[in-house]
């Protein structure tokens, strides 16, 4: 596994208050061949500065793009440029358990699956660890993950970019790591999900995806039109996203107070 490269893609806009602490994080990684891609959605705070002496890391590479365009551009710049044998991704205020790129691929190996993700602990702003760790189904299709709105944490995902290919983030601005989860599972891949709580993820008050009444309409367009399901299915994936935020079906949580890198 040593000679398999990992691609971490790591988009960031304005996050200069916590990117360092996300950085850190993988290069803190017990498994090494890695190269981390940040790609800079013309943030207009101090993120550059707080980045630049990381670059002396030549697994590290940072690109400042010219215009505000979005997570899902960001992305796909990222996954543009990425190298590697496996395709990670790390939100710039997420923080990684130090052999988290360990046991993940030891996992893929012996499970002999191409797209995997792990459980994952939630943090303040501040990054003291609030009571919930998300664990995810131990294996996830294309109609479960669509009919529970994304059981999928970002900020744990590999996938084998040779079994997949070249991907692209469908360029919806909310939603579009579910839209990319839906598009490898729709060909019949399933995601395995192991439990062992290998990221912290920050909840921010003013986050993209923190107003959940308008992720209402991003749902929308992203099941009627990137899926291009009906009116009905469309209709009811809207209704069950709802549900689920509302009542926590279908989520395996658990009341945990741990941090990542205390695992």
């Amino acid at each position: 596994m040593e000679n398999m490269k990992v691609s971490i893609i790591m988009p960031t806009y304005n996050c200069g208050r916590f990117i360092a602490e996300s950085i850190l994080s993988v290069q803190a990684q017990t498994y090494e061949n890695w190269e981390l891609w940040i790609t800079d959605d013309h943030s207009t705070d101090d993120t550059a500065n707080v980045v630049a002496p990381f670059l002396e890391d030549p697994r590290i590479h940072y690109v400042y793009l010219q215009e505000n365009g979005g997570p899902a551009k960001a992305r796909n710049e990222a996954l543009r440029l990425a190298q590697g044998d496996y395709i990670a991704f790390l939100d710039s205020d997420d923080i990684w358990c130090p052999d988290k790129l360990e046991r993940q691929l030891a996992f893929m190996q012996e499970k002999k699956c191409f797209f995997s993700c792990t459980g994952y602990q939630k943090m303040d702003e501040a990054g003291h660890a609030l009571d919930t760790v998300i664990l995810p189904h131990s294996v996830a299709g294309y109609w479960k993950t669509f009919f529970l709105s994304n059981p999928i944490g970002n900020s744990t995902v590999i996938y084998d970019r040779h079994h997949f290919g070249d991907r692209q983030v469908p360029l919806i601005r909310k939603r579009n790591d579910f839209a990319l989860w839906l598009q490898i599972l729709r060909d019949g891949d399933a995601c395995y999900g192991l439990e062992d709580v290998l990221m912290d993820y920050r909840v921010r008050k003013q986050s993209v995806s923190s107003n959940k009444l308008g992720l209402a309409k991003y749902h929308w367009e992203l099941y009627r039109h990137v899926e291009k399901r009906g009116v009905l299915i469309s209709a009811l994936g809207v209704l069950m996203w709802a549900f689920v935020k509302g009542t926590g079906f279908g989520l395996r949580v658990r009341k945990d107070r741990r941090n990542a890198h205390e695992r």
